[in-house]
This record gives C-alpha cells, structure tokens and sequence, in this order.
C-alpha cells in the first residue's frame, strides 16, 4: 500500500508545472501579453453567449473563461492551449439545466473535474489518438449545427421555448417568430453574423467579434431599439467561492451526466491542444498534463459559479495565429476578462442578446471546414458514412450517444476491414526429401492450407466454412506461422472444425504455432487436436512426415523400405 501511495504522489508530481514552463514564459513576454489581450477581445463575446446558451447566464460564462482559463492556463499541458466554455460542451449542458437546474450543472462540473484528475493519474491522455477523424469531424458538424438551432430564439427575439430537444425548440420558436415577428431581433443576429464572416475572410486576424457586438450595442442604445433585449445585470465581480450549489441528493441521478462532461471535456481539450501543436514547430503538449489542469479547472470554476470548460479551438487559434509561444499568453487572458468584469460589468449588460447570438451563428459557420468534410467524405464510404452516422446522432440524440455511435461504428468497420485481409489458401506440399513420385502420391491424400492474417471474431466462421469442405483426403496440414493475431472464438472456430474433420476420418495436423497462439489454443481445448501422437511441428515438412508415416501405418500408403 504505500509503494502505491507513493506511486501515485510521483506521478501527480510530475504533472505539476516545472522550471521548463517558467522558461517558456520568459522568452518574449511582450509577444505573449499582446496575444492574451487579442485573445480576451475575441473570448468576451463568446464567454457571454455561451454562458446565456447554457442557461446560467452571461455571468457564469465571465467567471469559466476567467476561473478556468487561469487555471488551465498554468496546469494545463500546452503552452499554447485556450481554455473556457464551448459550444460543444453547451450542447451537453442544456438538458442538464432542464432536468436538475443550475445546481445540476454545478455539481456536474465538480464531478466532472475530480474524473479528469483521476484519468490524468491513471495516464489516460495517450488513448485520445485512438479516436478516428471521421468521428471527430462528425461531432463537430453536428455540435455546429445544434449550436445554431441554439441561437434561434434569441437571434429571432422570442421567448425560449421549453424542452431539451433542440430541433423540437427551435421549430417553436420559429413558429413563435411567424406569429410575432421581431425584425429587430433578427437584424441585429444577422448584422452581427455578416460582419465577423466577411471580416474574417478579410482581416482574419482582427477581432471582428468584438467590433461587432459594440456597434449592435451602440445602434440598439442610440436607436432605442426596444425590442432588442439586453444581458441584464451582471455581477460587479467574480462571487465568493461556495460549495452550498451542490446538489448531494441527485449525486447518483447526476453520475452520467458527469462522465459525458468530463469525456467531452478530454476529447475537445486534447483535440484542440494537438490543433494547436500542428499550427507551431517545436510545441507538443502532454496528454495527462491536459487532462489535469482541466480537471482543476472545473473543479474551481463550479465554486465561482461557472460552468465546466474545456480547450476552445477557436481561441486556441487565434492566440496561435497572434504569436503567443507560453501560457503567459492564456493566463493574460484570463486576467483581461477579470478586469472586464470588475471594472466593466455595467458596459457588458446592455449587450444585445441577439448580437450575442449574432456571434454565436457565426461560430457555427466558421466551425464547419468544408473542406475536411469533403475530403473525408471521398476517401472512403466507411469515413463517409461514420461522418455523417456522428453528425446525425449528435444533433438527433446527444454528442455522447453520437460520440459512442461514431467509435462503435468506426470499431465495426475496421474489423470488417481487418477480417476481409485474413485469407485461407490451399498450398503446395513442401517436396522435402521426397521423389517426384512419391510427392504425387502423397498430394493424393494430403492437403495443406496456409493461414495470413489475423483468426479472431470477426472472420473466423468463413474459415470454418472453407475448412469443413475439404475434399475427401485423409490428412488436413495446417500452416500457422503466418496467423498474425488469435483469439478464443478465433480458437473455437478453429476447434470445430477439426473435430468436424475428424469424424469424417480426416486427421488435422498444424505447424508454426507460435507461443502465444499455443496458450489461446490450449485455453479452449483445440491443441490436443492439431497434433499426433502428442507431438508439434515447428515446421511444415516435419508436419508432412508424420502425416505419412499416418498414412503409412493405415495402409493407405505403402512402407518406405529402408536405404
């Protein structure tokens, strides 16, 4: 037990930050604080909508981005990584608040965090590069179109409908919009929209966002648009860190929802951490490191009243793209919005929830790489089919589900894949010591097949068909050198079909068995079948001579005479 403790003391040691990180920061602060400030410009926007798509509010969308931000920033495994809340993990928070409210959320969050350090313990991080493309690409064009069926009502300025189902809510308050139009709810949305899309494909790195949501907002106070409803009253500042949010009696209701948070939490962290690794030379972030400064991430965040969070690869970018080469740039972040909201909450307040909206449908757009799609798409149908399989089932169901629907999938095609490789071929006898007469008299009886690949669930009954309708021989000689991979049905299947060859009088004999292979075999009772006379073969001639001396002993074959 203590060896164990000990274990574990070193390996949460060696996820804490260390002198090299420090040495990141020094290198050019200048460039790392102006990135951070460009960075908090693009976030506070998003930061606001996110926390109102939620459903906690603007506020609570402030204090993740700072809280979060912070924290990642400093224990988290990128130098270059932004983290706050997401579209992605909004989409996940939803149906949360309709079921257990905003103590559900927050209770989840501090769930979610605790799992996260443990998988950053347990180094789990590595698994992430298991995750296919197309699954990855499927989410993400799913999560962007919830995403924009979320902007609905406020981008159309009605009531928001009741329900967990986005399609469901957004055709309610579409229908809401026909009855009681707002056009300046959806001029304003759509304004917003325009502005960051056409400037991003002009000055990619200005930060049209912000430039957009302060002319709605100036347009909707100069012009008293009435209908144009405001964020409402913020907090001037972070609030006092609370465990009173949590909700102990629905900690077991409340379990599931907290592994969705905290799996999606470490799939979109660590995805954007390796965007972020492609977009450099020289940077590489640690998996576990990431996984532990989200998990303290979203334990604090629930404590100021915030919601989980996770590496944004929209703000990753941007802090890439404006130069930032240490977490100095992250934490500046994080600290530019602090100040916002201290000294700037009455300003951020009489934001237009449409312009927010506004932001956010253009998120959704920017989010969909056409051109990833599209490649992904031509590659092959399997990539095509787990793409749109994920895209469907995250705006159908719920981005776990559709998580879960995309590997299980991508799981059952790449072993169809795998199984389509492995062959069963008849082969040529090896001629060994023998004459050209008595190689053709022993091909009469004795026929020898060659495994290639693997012989596990997936393919094993086709070989069990092939074997079993073998002509009438009487020695089958099985040549296992080549069998990449075995497992027990792999094993049985094999089992089966030698006994059926041995009631029809035929012997099975094997050759190159490998060590491996033996214990699977031995383990389900099929290497007793495949020798004779309690013997194996290492090589295929040695198997050819026991099946004539077989042969021989049956009179099937008359006796070599001794030289």
């Amino acid at each position: 037990m203590p060896q164990r403790i000990n274990t574990i003391w070193a390996r949460i040691a060696a996820l804490l930050p260390g002198r090299e990180d420090l040495a990141y920061v020094r290198r050019d602060p200048r460039r790392d604080l102006l990135a951070g400030l460009t960075v908090a410009i693009v976030a506070l926007p998003l930061a606001l909508g996110f926390g109102v798509s939620s459903g906690l509010g603007a506020e609570a969308g402030l204090a993740t981005a700072v809280v979060a931000g912070a924290l990642a920033a400093v224990f988290g495994g990128s130098n270059l990584q932004v983290s706050g809340p997401t579209g992605a993990m909004t989409v996940v928070l939803v149906p949360i608040v309709a079921e257990h409210g905003p103590s559900g959320v927050l209770t989840v969050g501090l769930m979610a965090g605790v799992m996260l350090v443990a998988l950053a313990v347990l180094r789990a991080g590595r698994w992430m590069r298991y995750v296919p493309a197309p699954v990855v690409e499927g989410f993400t064009l799913g999560i962007a179109c919830v995403i924009g069926l979320q902007q609905l009502p406020n981008a159309l300025g009605v009531p928001t409908p009741e329900g967990e189902r986005v399609l469901q809510v957004s055709w309610e308050a579409f229908e809401e919009f026909v009855q009681h139009p707002n056009w300046t709810a959806l001029g304003l949305s759509l304004g917003v929209a325009a502005l960051m899309l056409a400037g991003a494909r002009w000055r990619p790195t200005v930060p049209f966002s912000i430039i957009a949501v302060i002319v709605a907002t100036v347009v909707a106070q100069v012009a008293d648009l009435g209908d144009a409803e405001p964020i409402g009253d913020l907090p001037a500042g972070l609030p006092a860190p609370s465990l009173g949010f949590l909700d102990l009696g629905s900690l077991g209701t409340l379990l599931a929802p907290a592994v969705a948070v905290a799996a999606l939490a470490a799939l979109e962290s660590l995805l954007s951490a390796s965007v972020a690794d492609g977009m450099t030379v020289g940077q590489a972030h640690d998996p576990d490191r990431e996984l532990f400064g989200q998990g303290l991430a979203n334990i604090a965040s629930p404590l100021f009243g915030g919601v989980p969070a996770t590496g944004a690869i929209a703000r990753t970018a941007v802090n890439v793209r404006t130069g930032a080469g240490s977490r100095l740039a992250a934490l500046t972040h994080a600290a530019v919005l602090a100040v916002i909201v201290f000294a700037a909450a009455p300003l951020v307040e009489r934001i237009p929830l449409a312009a927010l909206a506004g932001v956010l449908l253009a998120t959704a757009v920017r989010m969909v790489e056409v051109g990833s799609l599209r490649a992904m798409a031509r590659a092959t149908r399997s990539d095509a089919l787990i793409l749109v399989l994920t895209a469907v089932a995250t705006l159908a169901l719920d981005l776990v589900y559709a998580v879960v629907i995309g590997l299980a999938v991508a799981g059952a095609l790449a072993l169809r894949a795998v199984a389509k490789q492995a062959r069963l071929d008849q082969v040529e006898l090896d001629r060994g010591d023998h004459s050209a007469e008595e190689h053709a008299l022993l091909a009469e009886h004795i026929v020898a097949y060659r495994f290639d690949g693997p012989l596990f669930f997936a393919g094993a009954h086709r070989f069990l068909l092939e074997l079993t309708e073998v002509a009438d021989v009487r020695v089958v000689i099985l040549r296992m050198s080549r069998v990449s991979t075995m497992d027990a049905t792999g094993a049985l299947v094999l089992k089966d079909a030698v006994e059926k060859l041995r009631r029809r009088g035929i012997l099975v004999l094997a050759s190159g068995i490998r060590p491996g292979q033996r214990q699977v075999l031995d383990s389900v009772g099929a290497l007793d079948l495949l020798t004779h006379g309690e013997a194996e073969y290492a090589a295929t001639p040695d198997a050819i001579r026991a099946a004539r001396a077989h042969l021989e002993s049956t009179g099937v074959l008359p006796a070599r005479s001794e030289a």
